[in-house]
């Protein structure tokens, strides 16, 4: 499990040194994940679903936060369709879905663990090969924020029903 863990937080450092502790003090979820540049659709989703404040709160709050690359690989026109306000309800269970309350470092993750969600679902974490939650990769591990702490996946999660 270190192996994959460096590996992952290797790739990681960059995108701390320039983003999470800019001018020495951390930023929330929200403001790392703009700076990132990385996540545009996720921004927006999470602008569209209203849910921008919570996620600037105390917190702590684990998002497994899914790239612009991830949800372009999603069939194309369920992000646009996803981003209309008649939506906004499975908007709001899909982001949620990848959040779990509380501050989860990927060093306190075991093998086929549960994480209850915020969407009120559970999703499944693998270590046989890589960190995987559900079918996504995480790409990059361990970005901590003032409210919790972001681990880039490479997939959109989707809960069931």
């Amino acid at each position: 499990m270190f192996r994959k863990t460096t590996i992952a937080l290797t790739a990681a450092a960059s995108l701390l040194a320039s983003t999470a502790f800019a001018g020495g003090h951390s930023k929330d979820i929200v403001d790392t994940a703009v700076d990132a540049g990385s996540f545009e659709t996720l921004v927006a989703a999470v602008q569209a679903a209203g849910l921008v404040d919570t996620l600037k709160g105390d917190g702590p709050f684990t998002v497994f936060a899914p790239t612009d690359e991830a949800f372009a690989a999603l069939p194309e026109g369920t992000v646009e369709s996803l981003l209309m306000p008649e939506n906004k309800d499975q908007l709001v269970a899909i982001l949620t879905y990848h959040v779990v309350p509380g501050k989860v470092m990927s060093t306190d993750l075991m093998d086929d663990m549960e994480a209850e969600t915020v969407q009120g679902s559970s999703v499944t974490i693998d270590l046989d090969d890589g960190v995987m939650v559900e079918n996504a990769t995480v790409t990059t591990a361990d970005i901590e924020t003032s409210n919790g702490v972001i681990h880039v996946i490479d997939t959109v999660i989707l809960p069931e029903g």
